[in-house]
């Protein structure tokens, strides 16, 4: 029987609006918004290493950054990307496709994050704060540091070597290795150490893990950037004439007690060779990694004869100033009794 006009019309008609929808729904899955849609801030995925396709899916949907997850998990699977997830921090903005985010998923493009870190005393704290901020295991790299091969290729040793970690905002990946860490932050170093830094160091005839060294004890004295080259000074006119440093960081250091507020004589004998007021001259290394204000501040150090000094009574961070030990004396007397009225022990 032959079919009507009217009919193949119909079909014709019925044909193209499901291809037609089809084809909708196909762009739709592809190239539609479905992460933070109607958001204004992009937010970073972490995936693990050893994750599964699991895990992206909790991850996502536990920090809502998918609207429709199993528009998503079909084209993941159209992709092969559910079989191939790569680790990795990866930015995802505002409004974007399944196509633009899984291809760079699958592809492991990852987005560098920003890696920022400071007051920092000690390798176990730097390496648990890397740890905390980056996807490697602290004792991973703390095990690093502590390899006399590796401190030799860098020629540093294991109480200088976080000189190398000079407080910055760098750009990392997520998933980088100890080792590409420690390569990156010896490269900032070498290039932080110019030519003009260094002939400021020769000048003071002292080596640059030697101002490292000494810029962690003036910053750990005073967090007052415009009174950092003046206590270098003192330090320098200190070592100049041989007396002893004697800086109280040095001996909370010393004792490892970071939370003493008031030094004691019962500190001061403490037996280690960070303790200034035992031995003379600079510690073995830096008490803290010093920040660059720190560095530049004993590298352009205020030239004076002051030999002592003691924090102000006013608790304002600043401190008083002497050539005279008497009158260093009376300073530190009325700070000790502005202490006890405060009730600072």
């Amino acid at each position: 029987m032959a079919i009507s006009r009217n009919t193949k019309i119909g079909v014709l008609l019925t044909t193209t609006i499901v291809f037609v929808s089809m084809v909708f729904y196909g762009y739709q899955l592809f190239f539609a918004s479905n992460f933070l849609v109607q958001k204004t801030e992009s937010q970073f995925l972490y995936i693990p290493k050893g994750a599964g396709f699991g895990q992206v899916k909790d991850s996502l949907e536990a920090r809502k950054i998918v609207h429709d997850f199993l528009a998503f998990a079909f084209v993941s699977k159209l992709l092969g990307y559910q079989e191939n997830v790569k680790p990795g921090a990866y930015e995802i903005r505002p409004n974007e496709a399944n196509w633009s985010v899984i291809k760079r998923l699958r592809a492991g493009r990852q987005t560098p994050i920003r890696l920022t870190f400071n007051t920092i005393r000690t390798k176990i704290q730097l390496a648990e704060r890397m740890g905390n901020k980056l996807e490697l295991e602290s004792t991973d790299l703390l095990t690093l540091l502590e390899n006399p091969e590796v401190q030799a290729r860098y020629q540093v040793n294991s109480e200088n070597i976080i000189s190398l970690f000079i407080p910055d905002t760098y750009e990392v990946y997520w998933t980088i290795s100890p080792e590409a860490l420690l390569e990156k932050m010896a490269a900032a170093y070498k290039k932080f150490w110019n030519a003009e830094r260094l002939a400021k160091a020769e000048n003071l005839k002292l080596q640059p893990e030697q101002i490292m060294t000494l810029a962690s004890i003036v910053q750990s004295e005073t967090n007052k950037t415009d009174e950092m080259p003046r206590v270098a000074g003192v330090y320098l006119n200190r070592l100049a004439i041989g007396m002893p440093l004697q800086a109280d960081p040095t001996v909370v250091f010393a004792v490892g007690d970071f939370s003493i507020k008031r030094v004691r004589e019962g500190h001061k004998k403490a037996d280690s060779p960070y303790n200034t007021y035992k031995y003379t001259g600079l510690p073995p290394g830096p008490i803290a990694i010093p920040v660059r204000q720190a560095v530049d501040a004993v590298l352009n150090r205020e030239q004076h004869d002051f030999l002592f000094f003691c924090a102000r009574e006013d608790f304002s961070g600043y401190h008083n100033f002497t050539k005279d030990f008497n009158q260093h004396l009376k300073n530190a007397r009325i700070y000790q009794e502005a202490l006890n009225k405060a009730g600072i022990l």
